[in-house]
C-alpha cells in the first residue's frame, strides 16, 4: 500500500517537471521569435537606408578599397561604411545611429530617425576620408623634391676641384743673381763686424 502511494507521488512529481520543461521550451521559442523578428526588422530598416545611400555608393570607384559598403548579419545587423564606421539601429528600433570605432571606444557621429539626415552625414564622412587619403598620398609622391637636383646642377659659383699641388711661378736668373749677391754682402758685413769685435777685445789695432 505504501509502495503504491510512493509510486503515485513520484509519477505526479515527474509529470509536473515535464510540464515545467515544456513551458520553458515554449517561452524560449517565443523569445527566439521575438529576437528574430527584431533582427529582421532592423535589417529591413538598414536596407531602406542602403537604398537611399546607393547614389553615393555608385559614385565611389568599384576598386576603391578604402570603403566597405556592406550589410552584415548577426545578432545586431549593421551597415558598414569602412573598417571602423557603421550604421546601426538604436534600442528603440526606430533611430539610425552612425558610429565609429576608435582607440578610445565607440563614438557616435550622428543619430536620427530620418534616414536622409544620416545619409547626408555619411556622405560628408566619405568625402572627408577621400580628402585625407589624397593628402596622405601627396606627402609621399615626391613632387616637392624633384626641383632640388635641377637647381643643384646650375650653381651661381661653383668651386673648381683639382688634385694638382700649389706651384709658384719659376724665378728668372737675374732674380737668382740679386738674391745671391745680397747674401754675399750680408756675409761680408757680418764677417767684418766679427773681426772688429775680436780685435777690440784683444786690444790690438786692426791696422
Amino acid at each position: 500500500m505504501a509502495d503504491a502511494r510512493t509510486a503515485m507521488a513520484v509519477s505526479n512529481g515527474t509529470k509536473r517537471l515535464a510540464d515545467a520543461v515544456r513551458a520553458a521550451k515554449i517561452a524560449a521559442a517565443q523569445r527566439t521569435d521575438i529576437v528574430v523578428d527584431i533582427r529582421e526588422a532592423d535589417r529591413a530598416r538598414l536596407e531602406i537606408f542602403a537604398e537611399e545611400l546607393q547614389p553615393i555608393i555608385d559614385a565611389v570607384p568599384a576598386g576603391d578599397d578604402l570603403f566597405d559598403f556592406s550589410l552584415s548579419g548577426g545578432p545586431q545587423p549593421r551597415f558598414w561604411i569602412d573598417g571602423t564606421a557603421q550604421v546601426m539601429m538604436a534600442r528603440d528600433r526606430r533611430t539610425y545611429r552612425f558610429v565609429r570605432e576608435t582607440r578610445l571606444g565607440r563614438v557616435t557621429l550622428a543619430e536620427s530617425t530620418e534616414t536622409h539626415l544620416i545619409v547626408d552625414r555619411v556622405t560628408d564622412y566619405v568625402a572627408e576620408r577621400i580628402v585625407e587619403r589624397d593628402k596622405a598620398l601627396a606627402v609621399h609622391d615626391g613632387l616637392g623634391h624633384r626641383a632640388a637636383p635641377e637647381r643643384a646642377q646650375t650653381p651661381l659659383t661653383a668651386p673648381i676641384a683639382t688634385d694638382d699641388p700649389l706651384r709658384l711661378p719659376p724665378r728668372s736668373r737675374s732674380a737668382d743673381f740679386v738674391i745671391a749677391l745680397s747674401w754675399l754682402m750680408i756675409g761680408i758685413v757680418a764677417g767684418c763686424g766679427i773681426l772688429l769685435l775680436i780685435t777690440s777685445m784683444r786690444g790690438t789695432p786692426l791696422f
